[in-house]
């Protein structure tokens, strides 16, 4: 089965509160999005990777990130848009040969094992869309605008979601157009999905799989990188 990734890496930067795009800063004298997109490089069974970046930043990742680095399997570069479905949509149509499956993962997550996007891969043979998450720890409140708490939610149901998401290429391309059609708003790819009634399988994710979003996620990243050097 043809198998692409489609890789985000549009982001602005505005929380890591730095006038570069996140997915450039170094992680041990490497660009974060230089170590994610790694990840799709060295997984087998992933044939090729379209890579959605920001207008800004065409000429960055270009000249500094693919050339340098010689990314055999970024088969296309595609504009973003102004939110986070914009750009996946842009991603999903820009696949000019159709494909069996896609993997949609943010360009921030750096920390993904090729072995756990492979296993994505492998339960499309039994789902139509896999998706990996957390159970939650901490006892999670709604709050109102004013700041009191209206509800305490059922923590034993809530899992805290992730990505890489893996979806059947035509559901997942349907579901986007419909719900972006229906002016929906995605809080993650497998919401479009939801929305037409289907079924999302959700699997064990990683404490690892951080998307680094802040400065603080920068430090915790760097000593989890550390960390698992060290464990090699």
């Amino acid at each position: 089965m043809r198998t692409l990734a489609i890789v985000l890496a549009g982001g602005a930067g505005k929380r890591m509160g730095t006038a570069t795009n996140k997915q450039f800063l170094l992680l041990e004298n490497m660009p974060i999005i230089v170590r994610t997109l790694q990840i799709f490089e060295e997984c087998r069974p992933v044939d090729g990777v379209y890579l959605v970046v920001n207008q800004k930043d065409l000429p960055v990742m270009q000249e500094e990130i693919l050339e340098t680095y010689k990314f055999n399997k970024v088969l296309k570069l595609v504009i973003g848009g102004r939110l986070r479905q914009d750009s996946v949509r842009n991603g999903l149509e820009a696949i000019e040969n159709p494909c069996d499956i896609v993997i949609i993962h943010d360009g921030a997550r750096p920390f993904v094992l090729p072995s756990f996007v492979e296993k994505g891969i492998f339960l499309m043979e039994m789902f139509d869309a896999v998706i990996p998450a957390l159970p939650v720890r901490d006892t999670i409140k709604t709050v109102s605008k004013e700041g009191f708490v209206m509800k305490t939610l059922e923590r034993d149901s809530l899992w805290s979601i992730q990505t890489p998401q893996t979806f059947k290429y035509e559901l997942i391309l349907k579901a986007y157009r419909d719900g972006m059609n229906k002016k929906l708003y995605g809080f993650d790819d497998a919401t479009f999905l939801e929305h037409m009634g289907k079924k999302v399988k959700v699997i064990e994710g990683s404490p690892y799989n951080i998307k680094i979003t802040t400065p603080e996620d920068l430090i915790i990243a760097k000593g989890m990188l550390s960390q698992l050097r060290g464990s090699d």
